[in-house]
């Protein structure tokens, strides 16, 4: 008997058809087959082998609409290019490509209707789920995250009655050792730069910045405090306008981001780093590594926040009847060259250490987020971060 007459579509692919009719099996079984459903040894044989001789491709939307699965997860972020959501994105991109889907990456540029339409849009069945880091988080956020078909996970700050899972970190108490380090240290004048006090980390850094001087009966100084944003140009901007009118001895950044601008602000108005002004961001970028001299910087855990959120998702994709659940990734501090806790004395020609430069490095500067001291003695205020958010150091950070 003849091979049976091959069924091609329009545009010429092999179909389901075209292989049940090469193997000699009916369509039924080439289909069960085709989609890992099973049939006998031989079946699934003859099946493979005609799949291979053919061409056969599945059709990938056909499939999502059978099963209602799309092997698509969405990652939303204020800007992509910003190293928190890189680190942020790796992590993810890791849990989710080891359980055989794909991550889709979309840059919000920090506008709510873009974000909310964004969770309307893309939780409309394109894709298996989602991961947000929303810069402020707002009732209509909350509407779209509670409407949402699929399961969504939210990176940064959420009230204690939102039904969706929620990673988080306390950007509060990070603050809190970055300035406990200083003060061990010895540095008394301490400036803040912060990005915009109507997001999340923003009000929450300011709050932890206050409570952690009058922990140490330190007045604040508000000529000592700017404001600018959660990036680099206005992190330098806001640093020259501080160093305009004020003296201090130490600056804490309210991410890495302002940490840079405020170094090359410090260095060109010929202020050296740390002997001059001891110097400390936030998030312990690849940034701060990049610097010279190093910056210390509080690791506020961004690739184990998206770790974290990844696997909570799939977890949430399996079982839609978990409850939601809260975790937070606790921050530590990470000392480098910029803020040496003993600055070096004055140097003379005969000085034998002359010829070492500001951000010369040694043991003081590289300390490890498990070392103790008193920068690592004030304890985490849970929940400090109840405010809505914004990416650029918790996810700016949520």
């Amino acid at each position: 008997m003849g091979r049976k007459r091959l069924q091609e579509p329009a545009d010429g692919r092999p179909t389901v058809h075209t292989v049940a009719a090469r193997a000699g099996v009916s369509i039924a079984s080439a289909s069960r087959v085709l989609n890992g459903v099973g049939g006998s040894p031989e079946t699934i044989r003859k099946v493979r082998a005609a799949a291979a001789e053919v061409g056969y491709v599945p059709n990938a939307i056909a499939r999502s609409l059978q099963s209602q699965r799309t092997g698509l997860i969405a990652l939303a972020v204020e800007d992509i290019g910003n190293p928190v959501y890189v680190a942020m994105m790796r992590a993810i991109e890791s849990v989710v490509a080891s359980s055989g889907r794909q991550l889709l990456v979309h840059a919000t540029g920090g506008r709510i209707d873009n974000e909310t339409a964004l969770l309307r849009r893309l939780a409309n069945r394109y894709v298996d789920g989602m991961i947000v880091s929303p810069i402020r988080v707002t009732d209509d956020h909350l509407a779209a995250l509670v409407d949402s078909p699929v399961p969504v996970v939210v990176v940064g700050q959420l009230g204690a009655d939102a039904p969706v899972d929620n990673v988080r970190t306390d950007s509060r108490h990070g603050v809190a050792l970055a300035v406990d380090h200083l003060v061990a240290g010895g540095r008394r004048r301490i400036g803040f730069v912060n990005g915009p006090l109507d997001t999340v980390p923003g009000t929450a850094r300011d709050a932890g910045f206050r409570a952690a001087l009058a922990g140490h009966g330190i007045a604040l100084e508000a000529h000592l405090v700017e404001v600018g944003d959660f990036q680099y140009a206005a992190g330098r901007a806001a640093t020259e306008r501080l160093l305009a009118r004020t003296e201090p001895d130490a600056l804490v950044c309210a991410n890495d981001l302002i940490a840079v601008g405020a170094l090359h602000a410090l260095l060109a108005a010929g202020r050296r780093v740390p002997e001059d002004v001891a110097l400390v961001g936030m998030d312990d970028t690849d940034l701060a590594r990049m610097m010279f001299p190093q910056l210390s910087s509080v690791s506020l855990g961004s690739a184990e926040r998206g770790r974290r959120a990844a696997e909570l998702l799939l977890e949430r994709i399996a079982d839609p009847t978990l409850p939601p659940r809260r975790e937070q990734v606790p921050p530590h501090l990470v000392v480098r060259a910029s803020s040496r806790a003993t600055p070096p004395a004055p140097r003379t020609a005969t000085d034998p250490e002359s010829a070492s430069t500001a951000g010369s490095t040694g043991p003081e500067s590289v300390s490890t987020a498990g070392s103790t001291g008193p920068e690592g003695a004030r304890t985490a205020d849970l929940g400090a971060e109840a405010a809505p958010s914004h990416p650029s150091s918790e996810g700016a950070t949520p």
